[in-house]
């Protein structure tokens, strides 16, 4: 089993600890991550991701089998990290100053079915299942059912609930 440090670079973690890195000479490396060593790992991880001024992350959320983009949020450290453990979506809600556990009040947790980080560092994309296909606090699929309408010079409303 090779170590993170001896990884490369992080290019993707799925809640069951598997971690797959493009190791230095550029092959793809699978590797279980194990307890023991979880705080070291977990750090590694921390530390391939830029963080901005504010110590957060954007996370762009898609849905694993649809692949319809369902929201864009941000994390910091404690949320990346409880999103590991929980194997559920954990954000940072900017407005309220606290971890959110998507769907703790509503019902429409995200299974985190992989963790990916784009080639910057800057943006994580979490593939996630979406239960009871609501992503969006307005009760819609996506958070994204505004569409330009350029020869219109307007916002088309393309939700469902409309």
């Amino acid at each position: 089993m090779v170590s993170v440090h001896e990884c490369g670079r992080v290019i993707a973690l799925d809640p069951r600890r598997l971690l797959i890195c493009l190791a230095l000479n550029n092959s793809v490396k699978i590797e279980q991550m194990s307890d023991t060593n979880k705080n070291s790992q977990d750090q590694s991880l921390l530390e391939a991701v830029t963080w901005n001024e504010q110590g957060l992350v954007p996370v762009i959320t898609q849905e694993v089998g649809s692949k319809d983009v369902l929201m864009m949020a941000w994390m910091n450290r404690d949320a990346l990290l409880a999103t590991l453990r929980l194997g559920e979506a954990v954000y940072w809600t900017r407005s309220r100053q606290k971890l959110w556990h998507k769907g703790e009040e509503s019902g429409h947790t995200q299974k985190v079915k992989e963790i990916r980080l784009d080639c910057d560092g800057d943006t994580i994309l979490l593939m996630v299942e979406q239960k009871d296909g609501i992503a969006c606090h307005t009760g819609e699929h996506s958070c994204f059912f505004l569409q330009w309408d350029s020869n219109q010079s307007t916002w088309i409303d393309e939700s469902k609930s409309k």
